[in-house]
């Protein structure tokens, strides 16, 4: 299994700005912690981020946010991209649509995708939607996604189980499996005669 860590819109605007989810405060550390480790252990981390255009029809619904080139499209502070990391720009809720995101995983050869950020209901549901489609195995760290209320967070966990056969873990969990993986492989190559 090859894995990719999708960061989808953990942008200003989001967090502290236009459309503030107050909950995204729930995710900072866990979600910290996640990239953190996933750098360590050479699993891609993916930035999905909203970078909208003035004639965007999603600006119908929420209002003028994350638009292209402003502080407010920017990843925050705590979660910004390093170099080696890579980001993509979309223009609607899904972060497969329009963007490359797919050809990008298939040339890393990721055959799961492990789904963070905001929101649990909205652009996780439809990254979601756009990986199972695209037939990739769907993991979502429930400490790393978040939605405006608790209500939509559990309500959209419970969609993504149900409809796109995601596996519903925690950010521990996954680092307990990345950190197993590393040392089983480090005492295969141990073990090789060379």
């Amino acid at each position: 299994m090859t894995d990719a860590l999708l960061v989808i819109d953990m942008l200003n605007d989001f967090v502290t700005g236009k459309i503030a989810a107050e909950r995204a405060e729930n995710i900072l550390s866990p979600l910290d912690r996640l990239v953190t480790v996933a750098r360590e252990n050479d699993v891609p981390v993916i930035y999905a981020n909203d970078a909208h255009r003035p004639e965007d029809f999603e600006l119908d619904v929420w209002g003028e946010h994350a638009m292209r080139g402003t502080e407010g499209a920017a990843v925050i502070p705590e979660l910004e991209p390093e170099e080696e990391d890579h980001v993509f720009e979309k223009r609607t809720y899904d972060a497969f649509y329009g963007t490359g995101l797919d050809e990008h995983l298939r040339s890393l050869g990721v055959d799961r995708v492990i789904l963070t950020g905001l929101h649990t209901n909205m652009c996780v549901r439809h990254a979601s939607a756009g990986a199972f489609f695209r037939g990739y195995d769907i993991l979502v760290p429930e400490d790393c996604v978040e939605a405006f209320s608790e209500e939509a967070h559990a309500e959209g966990l419970e969609y993504l189980k149900d409809v796109y056969n995601t596996e519903i873990t925690t950010a521990d969990e996954l680092i307990e499996e990345w950190e197993t993986a590393a040392s089983t492989d480090a005492m295969s190559d141990e073990g090789t005669v060379q």
